[in-house]
């Protein structure tokens, strides 16, 4: 739905320069079309690398190569350099290239272990197209930062807002059939909020904690 949301907003010259999304909405796909075509910058969580390398966290995961786009050159994290660069064999898992190391490089290794499984295989780099590849990586690097936290933290709001709005004004059910027969409830749904808020800010209601799920309770109770 999000380039839905930015091709409705682009005509009436709504586009925001960023939006604040959450982790489904921030694929490579989706974060490089999103700047290339409206010229938005998505701010939210990408998912973290699969691997088990970066998994194990000690492992030589993907982000620790050094890829030479212009040379199509992948270099190790020991300083080895791949020795041929050709299309994935399998595209359907979004990788366009892998870079395949050498065996006398992979096999004597005193890292390989922290690097790759294979018994007799070198390792092999499964890369998306540069620009693909470079959005993840720099958002990955980014939500590690404590400018990012900050940056993204408005994001709790928007979230109690809706949670809010199911909870007081059942936003989940619509009562009726269309968007244009919608509209009004939810307009006077947000306005019900606003006064609801109000109340609270003038009467001095404290701030509700964060709610935690049965299941997370119980799982911390077995820590």
């Amino acid at each position: 739905m999000l380039a839905t949301v930015h091709a409705s907003l682009e005509p009436r010259g709504w586009l925001p320069a960023e939006h604040l999304v959450d982790k489904g909405s921030t694929d490579s796909q989706v974060l490089v079309d999103s700047q290339r075509t409206y010229g938005v910058t998505l701010i939210g969580p990408v998912a973290d690398d699969p691997s088990w390398q970066a998994r194990a966290g000690t492992g030589f995961d993907k982000g620790q190569f050094l890829v030479d786009w212009e040379q199509k050159v992948v270099t190790c994290p020991m300083g080895q350099q791949s020795l041929s660069w050709l299309p994935n064999t399998y595209p359907q898992n979004g990788m366009m290239w892998e870079a395949r190391f050498a065996r006398k490089d992979c096999t004597p290794c005193l890292h390989r272990a922290q690097c790759t499984r294979a018994k007799q295989e070198p390792r092999l780099v499964g890369l998306q197209a540069q620009e693909h590849y470079e959005a993840l990586h720099a958002a990955r690097q980014r939500q590690t930062t404590a400018e990012f936290s900050q940056q993204y933290a408005p994001r709790a709001g928007i979230e109690g807002t809706h949670a809010q709005g199911i909870r007081r004004c059942g936003l989940r059910q619509a009562r009726y059939i269309g968007l244009a027969k919608t509209h009004l409830p939810h307009s006077a749904t947000a306005a019900a909020l606003n006064l609801v808020r109000l109340g609270e800010w003038w009467a001095g209601t404290p701030h509700a904690k964060t709610r935690c799920s049965p299941f997370a309770r119980l799982k911390e109770s077995l820590a």
